[in-house]
């Protein structure tokens, strides 16, 4: 019978084995944290307007829950071949920034595309599909603060919609950079 931590009497032979694990451990860390600083680089900026939700959690600490506008969407801006469903990745196509700066859904697409000149393309899931109707998630609604500050910022997005400024790199993944509070222009 062979004795299972055998191996471990020859740790010469293994070594480099040993060393390929770590490195590529390093490397997926490296590379996730590399993603999103990438993201924030070279990603298209675009502003949705958004409110607050829940500012406070035990575990985690201050974060505000942010509750897109552009998370509900008509059945008119779906283009898929079948209804939209549960769970299902889209595509939401963002027209470029209006008059007040924010960008809109102009569509929702089951398949990738490509935006035009001054679109952007924020990828989501469907999370409840109703009768005219539909809701999105985008990974996007946390969003963590210094402590203390979260009820200040939820307060303010009670008088005013939230502006989220968020990146959205070209292979499609998508941060947060900033969050304020700022009265519509009159």
């Amino acid at each position: 019978m062979t004795d299972p931590l055998a191996w471990l009497a020859e740790p010469a032979r293994h070594r480099p084995l040993l060393r390929l694990l770590v490195a590529a451990q390093v490397l997926y860390v490296l590379g996730v944290a590399g993603a999103g600083y990438a993201t924030t680089a070279l990603g298209q900026q675009v502003v949705l307007a958004t409110t607050p939700i829940d500012p406070r959690d035990l575990l985690y600490g201050d974060f505000v829950r942010l509750g897109y506008a552009i998370a509900a969407q008509p059945l008119a801006h779906w283009h898929g071949s079948e209804p939209p469903r549960r769970r299902q990745g889209v595509f939401v196509l963002l027209a470029p920034p209006g008059p007040d700066s924010l960008s809109t859904a102009v569509g929702v697409y089951a398949q990738a595309l490509r935006p035009g000149v001054g679109q952007a393309v924020l990828r989501g899931w469907v999370t409840d599909v109703y009768g005219g109707s539909f809701t999105l998630r985008f990974n996007l609604e946390r969003y963590y603060v210094p402590e203390g500050s979260g009820l200040r910022l939820e307060k303010a997005g009670r008088r005013h919609p939230l502006r989220v400024r968020v990146s959205i790199a070209p292979w499609g993944q998508a941060r947060i950079v900033s969050v304020a509070a700022q009265p519509a222009a009159k």
